[in-house]
């Protein structure tokens, strides 16, 4: 079965994009190159709340006709179109998301939307997060996780440093609710 991987970059102070959206503060580690491309083989399908959607789409990105050679799926209750290469998913995300889980093919990028992460964690739909943590300070932005959200476990499955640049990649694995239940009634 795939997996729904939420893999972002995320400054020290937990935020995901500065307080304009911007995210001229991830560096480019050389050292990553490799993981970056490993990163990308590892998945088929993108998938992308609004703003993420639109703050790309303004700027050129691939979010104004999908990533090209992937599957794009872009999340809204107020879009009423997208360009072809992107399938808009306004309700029922829960059933579209366990088919595309179901069907064949590579892992599914939650690529971009804190309060899109937040949805699918609080439905039980994210399997894996991975974050790239950046060394610096941005004091408010797009929270990682936003706020009401439900208590989730991880479990570490993989960690780098990187010390060019002082970037750590923290790779965890989301432990099912029936986990989570299990261990808090011990």
């Amino acid at each position: 079965m795939r997996r729904i991987c939420y893999s972002v970059a995320m400054s020290l102070d937990g935020y995901i994009a500065g307080p304009n959206g911007e995210a001229d503060w991830i560096v480019m580690d050389p050292d990553l190159a490799p993981a970056f491309k490993e990163l990308y083989s590892r998945f088929d399908t993108f998938l992308i709340g609004r703003k993420t959607y639109q703050a790309m789409a303004g700027h050129g990105g691939g979010g104004g006709g999908g990533f090209s050679g992937f599957s794009t799926y872009g999340f809204s209750r107020t879009l009423t179109s997208v360009p072809k290469g992107v399938t808009l998913v306004s309700d029922d995300a829960k059933d579209v998301l366990t088919r595309l889980k179901a069907a064949p093919g590579r892992d599914i990028w939650l690529f971009g939307g804190g309060e899109l992460f937040r949805s699918l964690l609080d439905l039980g739909l994210v399997d894996a997060i991975g974050v790239g943590v950046i060394p610096v300070l941005l004091g408010g932005g797009t929270p990682f996780l936003p706020p009401r959200a439900s208590r989730a476990t991880l479990r570490l499955t993989e960690h780098k440093v990187y010390p060019k640049t002082g970037t750590i990649s923290l790779e965890y694995a989301v432990e099912p609710a029936q986990a989570r239940r299990k261990s808090r009634a011990r």
